[in-house]
């Protein structure tokens, strides 16, 4: 039976658009299934500050009158300004294991972008660089993170038999630690700390650093600026993730470096995984998910390393070997074993340097594919 695909415009198609992912790993260990309400506030347009800059198309694929796939395309408007590109991207993309499903539905996308005047597409990516990224290539057989990509071995050939080749990489490591400080990371860090003038900033509580939480987002677009395909977050959107995460971080977690005028000089958000507890959750933290949530940030032996960030100016001075070494002693105090770096561009030696002074292994790859949707003048 030929394969059907229908845009998910309705309240009712989006929810089905999210619902198909929770059948088609129901059976999976590895996946962490993200909470459906996230899910669908990121896909409606009132919902998410980012269509302030970008627009999107959703397609759900049927076959033998089951659903069988998903994909959203999308444009980011604010990409193509900043790196003068003319590209879309794919993003949402779910499939059982058939190429006709598969292909139908990347040629939907690209069909989509190539209406809209662009020339190329790539992914999978989301709206913006704080949604998931990139097709897990290695590493099937590790528990995903929260907010992380999981898919199924097949997914790449699928991808590359549609003709999409590899634009880039990032990599992951899981951090084991031994109970104790590296020498050279204290050396470095208490180095870096006097000979530029600055302090860590000493809260107690989540409401004590929502004062900061604006300044961090701002360090981290200026940060992060110049990585592959970053656009900076605007400030509904810094408004947004402030108001979402802010309330329950816990502050040990989340080293702040404040400079000599009190300003933030760089910073990293570590949480307790929450892996297990979404595991639990199965996508709603109600009525008893929030339990396994709780439980988990209390008492947990592993951790998740979300964003780390060091202003320009203080880049190459030693700053993050203070972060290291400040979340160090949060792991000693708390008998952390295991740390999720997750992911890192291949190509960022910087941040990779650092964990060479921890036992370590990389144990995931994810890829961001593109192609080309002009080839000598003619329309794939």
């Amino acid at each position: 039976m030929a394969v059907e695909l229908k845009e998910a415009k309705t309240l009712r198609e989006l929810k089905q658009f999210v619902e198909f992912q929770y059948t088609l790993y129901r059976d999976n260990k590895y996946w962490v299934p993200p909470l459906r309400t996230d899910e669908l506030n990121s896909l409606i347009r009132e919902k998410n500050p980012a269509f302030d800059f970008c627009e999107a198309k959703y397609w759900t694929a049927f076959k033998d009158g089951k659903i069988a796939g998903r994909i959203a395309g999308i444009i980011n408007k604010k990409y193509n300004e900043k790196w003068k590109a003319n590209a879309a991207r794919f993003g949402w993309f779910d499939f059982i294991d058939d190429k006709e499903v598969s292909s139908a539905l990347l040629h939907a996308a690209e069909q989509w972008a190539h209406s809209k005047g662009m020339n190329s597409i790539h992914g999978p990516l989301g709206f913006t660089d704080m949604d998931g990224e990139g097709t897990l290539v290695e590493g099937f057989e590790e528990v995903s993170t929260l907010g992380a990509i999981y898919n199924y071995p097949y997914y790449a050939e699928h991808i590359c038999k549609s003709g999409y080749t590899k634009d880039t990489d990032w990599i992951e490591y899981e951090v084991t630690m031994h109970g104790e400080i590296p020498e050279d990371v204290a050396r470095v860090a208490a180095i870096a700390l006097q000979r530029n003038h600055l302090t860590i900033l000493k809260v107690k509580k989540a409401k004590e650093m929502l004062p900061y939480a604006e300044e961090i987002f701002h360090v981290l677009n200026d940060a992060y600026k110049d990585l592959y395909g970053f656009v900076e977050l605007s400030d509904k959107q810094i408004a947004m993730y402030v108001k979402q995460y802010f309330g329950f971080i816990l502050p040990e977690y989340v080293p702040v470096v404040l400079d000599s005028h009190g300003k933030v000089a760089a910073f990293g958000i570590t949480m307790p995984s929450l892996s297990k507890a979404f595991q639990k959750c199965r996508g709603s933290l109600y009525p008893f998910g929030f339990i396994h949530v709780l439980r988990a940030l209390k008492n947990n032996k592993k951790v998740d390393l979300y964003l780390t960030a060091v202003r320009p100016d203080l880049q190459n001075k030693g700053v993050n070997a203070i972060l290291i070494h400040e979340i160090n002693k949060v792991f000693v105090k708390n008998k952390i074993e295991k740390v999720e770096t997750n992911r890192e561009l291949e190509t960022n030696a910087k941040v990779q340097a650092q964990w060479k002074f921890y036992e370590h292994r990389q144990h995931k790859r994810r890829r961001c594919y593109k192609k080309d949707l002009v080839v000598s003048g003619e329309e794939r």
